[in-house]
């Protein structure tokens, strides 16, 4: 797996670790902190995908590229459908439009 993946991957998991066993007064707080770095290991996959010399076609051969394996083997159950939801989005050479956020 690309380096810059992996790293972003790890910032991932340890955020969503961190969200999870999050108190109430932090809840907030690590709940922008995992999704921030969420759209950070999509953004790094978009990147990588944006190098391979054969892009795959559907959802379903992007989840069979070893590297994308590796990821949602790596994944909580409750992240896999989001991550294939952003997957399927950059397969379609689509980019997620962010909604404004209101403080």
């Amino acid at each position: 797996m690309e380096t810059a993946i992996e790293k972003a991957l790890g910032v991932m998991l340890e955020n969503w670790d961190r969200l999870k066993k999050s108190q109430v007064d932090d809840a907030e707080e690590d709940a922008n902190q995992f999704e921030a770095s969420f759209y950070v290991l999509i953004e790094q996959i978009r990147a990588w995908f944006t190098r391979l010399e054969e892009t795959p076609q559907s959802l379903d051969d992007a989840v069979l590229l070893p590297e994308m394996e590796k990821i949602v083997q790596r994944l909580p159950g409750e992240l896999i459908l989001n991550f294939e939801t952003e997957l399927e989005l950059i397969v379609d050479g689509e980019t997620r439009v962010e909604d404004e956020k209101y403080d």
